[in-house]
């Protein structure tokens, strides 16, 4: 994938159980040529996966062909031979962060950060960037939507390292919204999923056209045609005193 890309691609990191098998995993993602690990952290206490419980027992199709070790393996990925399909440690502190900085040149984000006190922790154990996210809502779907975590967390790092965001980015304007309250950048997943499973590679691509067209538009008329000036100033925040 690095090869057909052209370009050093991200890795975003599910770390295994053991540290000897993350320390392997994450050897193979920099000898691939990443140049940037992006570790997941919201799901580490795990989740309640209620609605696909449900749904489960109704579906009748047989996924071994995909999931020999069942839903969500990923033993039978070439990369991960080798290496225990059990991931997420619940027991990880930022002690792991630090090993995790030690262990690689490659840069360093932590996704999952939703709060200041993180975003300063981040800080002081040498993260080179954040993104805020909370897995699309599906690990913990009852805290607040990433759009509204994002400017505590942008104003607690002051500019010193970047900060990303995704969940729920649909339109232009959302992404508008999400760049004038300080992100560096903004990850959509679902928008392109869509288009993928309806029309293939060219359905990602109008996907995308969409997404740049929507938001020049709304760039055009907030009258910031440059990123460098859509600024907190092009928006209106809830006062959450009112």
């Amino acid at each position: 994938m690095a090869a057909a890309l052209g370009t050093p691609p991200w890795y975003q990191l599910y770390m295994p159980a053991t540290w000897d098998a993350t320390q392997r995993m994450v050897s193979r993602v920099e000898a691939a040529g990443c140049s940037v690990l992006v570790w997941t952290i919201d799901l580490l206490g795990g989740r309640n996966t209620e609605t696909l419980t449900r749904f489960r027992r109704a579906d009748a199709r047989d996924c071994s062909p995909c999931h020999p070790s069942g839903p969500g393996s990923i033993a039978s990925k070439p990369m991960f031979r080798g290496i225990a399909g059990e991931i997420n440690p619940p027991e990880a502190t930022w002690d792991y962060v630090d090993r995790l900085r030690k262990l690689t040149r490659m840069k360093l984000i932590l996704k999952g950060i939703e709060t200041a006190e993180d975003a300063k922790l981040c800080l002081k154990h040498g993260v080179d960037g954040i993104l805020v996210s909370n897995h699309g809502g599906r690990a913990t779907e009852t805290l607040r939507s990433t759009i509204e975590s994002l400017p505590e967390v942008v104003d607690s790092v002051g500019g010193r390292i970047p900060v990303f965001v995704d969940g729920g980015f649909r339109r232009g304007t959302d992404v508008y919204k999400a760049l004038a309250l300080g992100a560096k950048a903004v990850g959509v997943g679902r928008p392109y999923i869509y288009g993928l499973a309806a029309f293939g590679q060219e359905g990602v691509e109008r996907v995308l056209e969409i997404l740049r067209a929507e938001l020049q538009l709304v760039m055009r008329q907030c009258g910031t045609p440059s990123l460098a000036q859509i600024t907190r100033a092009s928006i209106q925040m809830n006062n959450p005193k009112s």
